[in-house]
């Protein structure tokens, strides 16, 4: 029977040791997506980042605001309980939070305790995004995705699904398009996508991941064929998909017909900034904003390109649970993965995250 050699499989072992996984700690030094705008509002939402459970609402001001959820006196969840005001009163027994953390009433003893209280933590409202730090260290000044996300240039709709697998699996999904010809064969991918000519541009030391594949000439799915007048048509499908790092993740295409003149190519495309929060080590908030440049004022654009990528990434979705539930049933001493060369994006990725997380979680110790 034919089979993996148990070199090659002990090669494999070893290489994968180095690799960013289900079992390795997370990045918390890095501002991560923690819902859309919407979802902070006059009411307390839970929501579990990071392996932290979290309750979220918005002051009266306007004001996003994330607390922990459990209170310091016995646990009970403050998203179970009362927003009062600007304030949160514990279930349990009354204890009254502010809405940066602070204890600032206890019924049952009059005076409130000083110096008690449950951690706040930094977010930024970034057009339909609100972003949290969860590390130690002083939040970055920069967003991760840049400004275009908050752009009325770039119109846009937005997603969510919650993914019953690893964010790093997520990430290597997206660096590895050659799976549209066949995950996606029945949504935005073509058969020819898998084998077009592609580039690379990797640095291990910048955390830098992009690779770019230019598929010419092409026939485009719908999705991108009838919003551009493009359908039935030779054209360009050049395709970007690029790691800004554990919480963002942003894929960039340009289309444009054989036909039209060589400095008019380019002018026209898409942006989706796929932003993966971890949940837990299995299970990660999957957040989906995705822009273009073109016909902006079109809502029926929107609507019907949404309606599109939405069966896309449904199917992402479905292939990644099917990834996790397989690895989670498979024999821990059972478990290898053969890499191939078309991987070399993705593997410097993963070792980039292993790497970041082990140092990152030193600095801590």
């Amino acid at each position: 029977m034919a089979e993996v050699a148990p070199k090659i499989k002990e090669a494999s072992r070893r290489a994968d040791a180095r690799l960013a996984g289900r079992a390795t700690p997370f990045i918390f030094n890095c501002w991560y997506v923690a819902g859309f705008a919407w979802e902070f509002a006059r009411d307390l939402k839970a929501r579990t980042i990071l392996g932290r459970p979290l309750v979220f609402y918005r002051t009266s001001a306007g004001d996003p605001v994330a607390l922990s959820d459990r209170c310091v006196h016995r646990s009970f969840p403050l998203s179970k309980s009362q927003l009062d005001g600007d304030s949160i009163v514990c279930g349990y027994h009354g204890l009254r939070y502010d809405s940066g953390g602070a204890c600032i009433e206890a019924p049952a003893v009059g005076e409130c305790p000083r110096g008690i209280g449950v951690r706040s933590y930094p977010l930024r409202q970034q057009g339909p995004l609100v972003w949290i730090w969860m590390g130690d260290a002083a939040p970055a000044d920069e967003l991760p995705t840049g400004s275009w996300v908050a752009d009325e240039q770039w119109p846009a709709s937005q997603q969510y699904y919650h993914l019953p697998a690893s964010y790093v699996a997520l990430h290597e999904n997206l660096l590895d398009l050659t799976h549209l010809s066949f995950l996606h064969a029945h949504s935005f991918g073509t058969p020819d996508y898998a084998a077009a000519p592609y580039a690379v541009d990797l640095d291990e030391d910048a955390g830098r991941f992009a690779l770019t594949r230019s598929v010419v000439p092409t026939r485009l799915p719908p999705v991108w064929a009838e919003p551009t007048g493009l359908t039935g048509k030779d054209a360009a499908r050049v395709t970007t998909s690029e790691f800004l790092g554990p919480s963002t993740h942003v894929v960039s295409a340009q289309f444009y017909g054989l036909d039209v003149a060589e400095a008019e190519r380019g002018r026209t495309g898409i942006r989706t900034a796929h932003l993966p929060t971890p949940e837990t080590a299995t299970s990660t908030h999957y957040f989906i904003h995705h822009g273009r440049n073109f016909a902006q004022d079109d809502p029926s654009v929107t609507d019907f390109m949404q309606e599109q990528l939405t069966v896309a990434f449904t199917e992402d979705v479905v292939g990644l649970t099917e990834i996790e539930r397989m690895i989670a049933e498979t024999p821990e001493d059972d478990r290898y993965e053969i890499s191939l060369a078309s991987d070399r994006p993705g593997l410097a990725m993963r070792r980039w995250i292993y790497r970041t997380a082990m140092e990152e979680g030193e600095g801590v110790g």
